[in-house]
């Protein structure tokens, strides 16, 4: 049988039955735009210098400065809430393909991205890793002394510094704030010695309708920081770099012991506190068939709090043990370099939620190793090609824009337990990294030679 014929789009990768459809495609979805040098994103020509004033703006030393020299230069901070299918991105040039299958394919011809040379750039154990612990009691006192966040006075007092700029926020916001919510690995109870994030958004009365919002939401934020600038925490407070619907700061909590990474947000009030399950469906429909990128973000704020309630209600034990994989994963991983500035890994909110699965795999155990918990979480990431998992909390199979989601045939494929037009995973073109790191992570002497034991058993078969 004849083959049939398919011609190829140079820019973007998708196959097209004939010329004329390929024609209509180019004219229709790449001529007047260019690539951004910066992220590889196709923009219209006339709108290139905005978006890289919005997207990538920097101070003309190209990296923050600040009067407090304790103060690191913040990491580079994942975008949040919505999936934007960076997984068909190439991590050398940023250019955007069809499918998954056609990026690799270019990373593999275009770039020479062999076996060997993932395993260079993907790999970068730390010095001190946990993994080189040589007995499984030592991971407890791992945890307890390096990761787990100050108990008692310090926590208390941290809570109230917290709670005391939130309301500095609201009085400084230029809008009257009808309603909070507060999110972020802090509220979470998964934040970290080392590491603290604190998401707030603000819902305003002042906003008319997400069109409102949109146009309205960049003179807020101005004014916002302005505010901020001039209040009486100023001292406190580093500015980050503009983000296009967040103002990004460092906070300096108690007796300069540490640092709250904050994004503050502002967004038109679409749910209400107390939605009923069909504002909540309608809001999904909207979410699903809109296609305008800055209102998908709107849309997807909105459902910040059942995203929080969902990893809040784990227990202590499963908080502790994202610890530890949030720690093996900033510590194991190489961090991107010139060669490979496009690559993107996974948001810290999928392993998250991987982690929790992995958890309910076995069963909910309230007391379990955390040997075992580390080695069946980094078995999976082994199998990630495999994953699929869906949970039912906010939306069951059978409304429409699930069935639609649970269609696509991308794996891994994580759907947001608060909203099922998001598979996490799509924001990441890194997935094969992980595999790797994951892989030779379970060689080191932590794991190596560990067997699974009950409510375990199940990680045999990965």
């Amino acid at each position: 049988m004849q083959a049939i014929k398919s011609y190829n789009c140079v820019r973007c990768g998708n196959d097209f039955a004939s010329q004329t459809a390929l024609k209509h495609h180019f004219q229709t979805k790449h001529i007047g735009r260019v690539y951004c040098d910066k992220c590889g994103i196709e923009v219209l020509r006339e709108k290139l210098k905005d978006h890289e004033q919005t997207v990538h703006y920097k101070d003309n030393t190209n990296k923050l400065t600040c009067e407090h020299p304790y103060w690191d230069e913040p990491l580079q901070r994942e975008d949040k809430f919505v999936a934007s299918e960076k997984s068909v991105s190439c991590r050398m040039c940023g250019r955007v393909f069809g499918t998954i299958h056609s990026r690799e394919q270019h990373e593999r011809q275009e770039h020479h991205f062999t076996a060997s040379q993932r395993a260079r750039m993907s790999t970068a154990f730390a010095p001190d890793s946990l993994l080189d612990l040589r007995h499984p009691q030592l991971l407890q006192k791992f945890m307890e002394t390096y990761l787990r966040p100050e108990m008692g006075f310090v926590r208390m007092s941290c809570a109230g510094e917290v709670e005391k700029l939130i309301d500095l926020i609201q009085e400084c916001c230029p809008t009257s704030v009808t309603r909070l919510i507060k999110g972020g690995s802090y509220f979470k109870g998964t934040d970290t010695r080392d590491w603290s994030d604190i998401d707030v958004v603000i819902f305003s009365s002042a906003f008319m309708s997400l069109d409102d919002c949109k146009e309205k939401i960049p003179y807020v934020l101005c004014d916002l920081e302005n505010n901020l600038k001039l209040s009486v925490m100023a001292n406190r407070i580093l500015m980050e770099k503009k983000a296009s619907l967040s103002l990004r700061f460092q906070f300096k909590c108690f007796k300069d012991l540490h640092i709250h990474h904050f994004d503050v947000m502002l967004c038109y009030d679409l749910l209400g506190s107390i939605p009923s399950q069909d504002v909540k469906r309608n809001l999904y429909r909207q979410l699903y068939n809109c296609g305008d990128e800055v209102k998908i973000q709107l849309y997807s704020i909105s459902l910040l709090q059942y995203q929080v309630d969902f990893v809040k209600a784990s227990t202590v034990g499963v908080k502790d043990l994202i610890r530890l994989i949030k720690h093996w994963f900033r510590t194991s991983l190489a961090k991107p370099t010139e060669a490979n500035r496009y690559r993107r890994l996974p948001p810290s909110y999928a392993m998250e939620l991987i982690t929790i699965y992995v958890w309910q795999l076995a069963g909910k155990p309230i007391f379990f190793s955390f040997v075992q918990g580390l080695r069946a979480v980094l078995k999976l990431l082994v199998n990630c090609t495999d994953i699929f998992i869906v949970w039912f909390g906010h939306y069951d199979k059978t409304f429409n824009v699930v069935k639609k989601a649970l269609q696509k045939q991308s794996r891994p494929f994580l759907l947001d337990p608060a909203n099922p037009t998001f598979n996490i995973c799509e924001n990441s073109n890194s997935w094969d990294e992980v595999t790797h790191v994951a892989r030779q992570s379970l060689l080191k002497p932590l794991l190596s030679g560990v067997q699974a034991k009950a409510p375990w058993l199940f990680t045999n078969k990965w």
